[in-house]
């Protein structure tokens, strides 16, 4: 497919989203402000009789409730089986409460996710990129269809946070998003250190190629020092504590003026997380007063912020791909190379997992995201002037919060960065006419060369590597294709393989793919290679044998073919066959766009 023409398909537009009859902004109603602005076209008079038998039924107490309160729908990303999302119930359950308390009527509901850590190197987890529309879709629907006047939406693994706002920018009501919260870090006596879900993974890849020893005592065998860590890398609710996708979302989403000062960094299971969940109720009815709509706080300016803070903190490069559909859900215009140039500013300060020391719970206690935020206004590195939810500026918000202390060794001073720029860089070349992402933190250097070992799909690769195959020694760029959005269909993230060659001290591989990886993934990796192998992109003609060099410096991913050869092997190239052809995946795949945008279905 031709870029341009790609480039043209996805092009942000005004967003075309249905516009509900409500009453005009600043209607009053026996002297006070009318906040039931989109719920009153049911409860008004006696148009909808039906409407207001069932809400009686459901609940509304009395007929001043139902002409006069405003209804605000709390979606939850609640599910059990997941202690990401294991506690959202509870969550809401307290912010409704509040609402209530507040004079407003509260409609509990929930969406669907899935598990990444559960999934992980299984077939389940190219069900769960395309959760992120199915979440967007549900509160979508609910809030339009039961005519909700607001939304307080509560999110925990990491699809979910980029799937509430793509559907607060959809319906555009009154809207703040409550993050679940992070875990608390565990911690193993075999390796006698603080350890998380990552962990588990590098672990694997020291099992595989017997490297995985105690410290704590010699004569403990691999199997009992894996069953310690598989049972203590998790100690309760919470999505996972390093700077993976989760977090990365929640602190950008933050920064963007969608959540409440700190909402990003209080821990799953603190007080201070059901405190959060009262101030959002008082946060919402703010929001209705002043008519704080979505579409007003996803601005250039924000995502601009968006963008800093994912630097900073050394986000996931999952975080490219939400952010991008985010803002052609809100009709914001946001490149990949917006990516870059923000990247080539902004230096990388946060010593977090998977590439430091620290977790998020520890970020929570130095002062959380806000006295981060307050550094980086100082630094005229974050716009404060940006509106939020609390109807103040983020400078407003968080001028109250105590600057980072000065021994504290988890964000490093700006004049002595962890690197100077950051760590994503966006790569182009003859593998990748339309984009790849990198996520580069220095540690792995700069340029990488090797000879490609291909594999047309991440299982056939975990093969090899429970087998030992991989070798040691010569510079190796293993190649994974067909697994970007419609090839895998969903595209997989591959912390199994990253973390398993981690885990083995494979330093002489480099790792590229047109899938995804997971936030907790690190080394020298590239994903999201456009055009996908599924679409004719150079990546599914490249072979065994082929030289592959990786410059983050000259933002290039090339392999050592000439064009004519290139282009004479795609001549002969054959699609694959569908993998399914019928249910979700199937839907999904004939759906959604490629990575280099965001991989959105809903730009058709």
């Amino acid at each position: 497919m031709d870029p341009k023409n790609i480039e043209k398909q996805h092009k942000p537009e005004e967003p075309r989203y249905l516009d509900f009859p409500h009453l005009p902004e600043g209607t009053m109603r026996d002297g006070k402000l009318a906040l039931n602005r989109y719920s009153s076209t049911l409860t008004k008079d006696h148009n909808f009789p039906g409407a207001q038998a069932m809400l009686y039924a459901a609940g509304v107490p009395n007929k001043e409730a139902m002409k006069t309160s405003p209804q605000v729908g709390v979606a939850s990303v609640w599910w059990e089986g997941n202690p990401c999302n294991m506690h959202l119930l509870d969550l809401g359950k307290e912010i409704k409460k509040n609402l209530i308390a507040d004079g407003m009527l509260a409609w509990q509901y929930n969406t669907v996710g899935v598990s990444d850590g559960i999934t992980m190197g299984g077939e389940g987890m190219r069900f769960s990129l395309q959760t992120r529309e199915i979440i967007a879709d549900s509160i979508e629907t609910v809030t339009c269809a039961q005519h909700h006047d607001a939304c307080i939406a509560i999110p925990g693994c990491d699809k979910n946070m980029p799937g509430v706002i793509m559907a607060f920018a959809r319906h555009n009501r009154p809207s703040i998003m409550v993050y679940g919260g992070s875990i608390k870090p565990g911690y193993s006596g075999t390796l006698r250190k603080p350890i998380n879900i990552s962990t588990c993974y590098e672990a694997h890849g020291a099992y595989i190629y017997d490297t995985l020893k105690s410290e704590a005592n010699e004569k403990l065998t691999k199997d009992e020092i894996l069953d310690d860590i598989e049972q203590n890398a998790c100690p309760g609710a919470g999505a996972c504590g390093g700077m993976y996708t989760a977090n990365t979302m929640s602190t950008s989403i933050e920064a963007m003026g969608l959540s409440l000062p700190n909402s990003s960094t209080t821990p799953a299971t603190s007080p201070a997380k059901m405190r959060e969940c009262a101030k959002a109720a008082a946060a919402i009815r703010v929001c209705m007063e002043k008519n704080i709509t979505p579409r007003k706080l996803l601005t250039k300016a924000s995502f601009e912020n968006a963008l800093v803070m994912m630097m900073v903190l050394g986000g996931s490069t999952n975080a490219v791909l939400h952010l991008l559909a985010m803002a052609g859900t809100a009709g914001i215009p946001l490149t990949l190379d917006d990516f870059q140039r923000v990247s080539n500013k902004v230096p990388y300060l946060a010593n977090l997992a998977p590439s430091g020391k620290f977790y998020v719970a520890d970020l929570f206690d130095i002062g959380g995201m806000a006295s981060v935020m307050k550094l980086l206004v100082a630094a005229n590195l974050l716009d404060g002037s940006i509106p939020t939810v609390t109807g103040k500026t983020l400078a407003e918000n968080i001028a109250s919060y105590p600057s980072l202390p000065q021994d504290q060794t988890l964000i490093r001073p700006l004049d002595n960065p962890i690197k100077a720029t950051g760590h994503i860089e966006i790569l182009r070349g003859n593998l990748a006419p339309s984009g790849a992402v990198a996520k580069i933190t220095g540690k792995e250097g700069v340029r990488f060369t090797g000879r490609a070992l291909v594999f047309n799909k991440e299982s056939s690769l975990d093969a090899a590597l429970n087998a030992g195959l991989i070798p040691r020694g010569e510079n190796i760029v293993i190649v994974v294709r067909y697994e970007g959005p419609k090839g895998g269909p969903g595209m997989p993230e591959q912390l199994k393989a990253s973390a398993a060659l981690m885990g083995a001290k494979l330093s002489n591989v480099a790792l590229i793919t047109d899938g995804r990886y997971s936030g907790a993934s690190h080394g020298f990796i590239v994903g999201h290679i456009c055009p996908e192998a599924a679409m004719g992109g150079p990546i599914a003609v490249v072979r065994d044998g082929d030289t592959i060099t990786i410059d983050a410096v000259s933002n290039r991913i090339d392999m050592d073919v000439s064009e004519e050869e290139v282009r004479r092997r795609l001549e002969s190239w054959t699609p694959p066959k569908m993998t399914v052809t019928r249910g979700v995946l199937a839907k999904y795949a004939k759906l959604v766009g490629d990575a280099s945008h965001g991989a959105m279905t809903d730009l058709f």
